[in-house]
């Protein structure tokens, strides 16, 4: 049975939150998961411009703070998201990481993006899932020596719950690992919008888009769903077909997950935060009110446990009112089915389990 580590949000004279962190995160393992001279990846969200809901950057400076005490040298990271938005490339999502306030002069470490410029650096790795056999993982993960997965646990509607899976599930994924996950089909171009520009052509290296009587066209048997047109198109006229079901996007995130944690046998701990327990995901430009006040913080070695251990602590506390939350609100009640009720969340967990990323059951030891 898997521990997890567990504290609520209360502080005072003798330890405040930042010195909780510390403690949670050397009781979880910090100190046998990272090593003196390890490159760690601090895999973290950095928010989307306008919301507001993102781990505050000093959480983060304190965990940077934890690492360095070990010898190691620790990066934060995230990698382009697969829609058209602030953080479709390196340029701009390390310009929005810095307007969140994830300079280093607040978190102490260098912000990498761990797919590169446009996305497409990646390393294949064999997972050998029952869904997936191969994974496109973000090179900078993989090169890492160790990582520290920091999370904004909270409700998302395509998941139910974003907690530590979907951090390195999805989080991890080059802009095609996205693509893989999320649909079984080339992205599409809206022939309205489309103004025969010519840039979407120039930029795919598989030669899958023609432009034709002045507007493009992707031939999806030539697209390799590396998905670079969407970041460089000016008009925003392609985009994703969002066609794979829910449950099957979070079964090829635990395998992904997999994928992303390829070498870090021993080498990886997680830290979720039950804080601002948003409604939706933090790449929305916007954040709802919290469906439940603030929580507290887990940490542990397992990635399912420490999911699973959240999503309880969740569902057992009190529902805001005026909050997304529509049913649920009782304790005990499925909050997340209360703001996405078509979204069987459990898979992720039930799938991370029995592809052995880790164990459903648990010790909460409360710090």
């Amino acid at each position: 049975m898997a521990k997890v580590f567990f504290s609520d949000m209360r502080t005072g004279q003798k330890e405040n939150l930042f010195d909780k962190i510390a403690r949670l995160l050397t009781l979880a393992g910090l100190p046998q998961s990272v090593s003196d001279g390890d490159l760690t990846a601090v895999k973290i969200h950095f928010g989307e411009k306008g919301n507001h809901a993102y781990l505050r950057p000093v959480f983060a400076r304190r965990v940077v703070e934890e690492i360095k005490k070990l010898g190691a040298l620790p990066f934060l990271t995230d990698s382009s998201t697969l829609y058209p938005g602030q953080r479709k490339e390196a340029v701009s999502a390390l310009t929005c990481a810095i307007e969140n306030g994830f300079g280093y002069a607040c978190v102490s470490a260098p912000l990498v993006i761990s797919d590169g410029l446009r996305g497409v650096t990646e390393t294949e790795v064999a997972v050998d899932g029952e869904l997936l056999k191969k994974a496109y993982i973000g090179t900078e993960i993989i090169e890492a020596d160790s990582i520290v997965a920091m999370t904004h646990f909270k409700c998302h509607e395509l998941t139910g719950f974003g907690g530590a899976l979907k951090n390195i599930g999805m989080g991890c994924a080059s802009r095609k690992g996205k693509l893989v996950q999320h649909s079984t089909v080339a992205p599409k171009v809206t022939q309205k919008s489309c103004i025969g520009c010519g840039i979407c052509p120039k930029s795919c290296a598989h030669g899958a888009i023609v432009i034709t009587d002045g507007k493009a066209f992707i031939d999806p048997q030539k697209c390799a769903g590396c998905s670079r047109c969407i970041t460089v198109c000016p008009v925003k006229a392609i985009s994703i077909q969002w066609n794979e079901a829910a449950d099957m996007v979070m079964r090829k995130m635990a395998e992904y997950a997999k994928g992303a944690l390829t070498g870090k046998e021993g080498k990886a701990i997680y830290i979720n935060f039950i804080t601002q327990v948003s409604p939706a995901c933090d790449c929305y430009g916007h954040a709802d009110a919290p469906i439940v006040n603030d929580i507290g913080i887990c940490a542990a070695t397992d990635p399912v446990a420490i999911d699973q251990a959240c999503a309880d602590l969740v569902n057992g506390a009190c529902g805001n009112e005026g909050s997304a939350l529509q049913t649920g609100h009782e304790p005990g009640g499925d909050k997340f089915r209360g703001c996405w009720p078509q979204i069987p969340w459990e898979v992720q967990l039930e799938h991370g389990e029995k592809i052995g990323l880790g164990s459903r059951k648990y010790e909460l030891v409360r710090v």
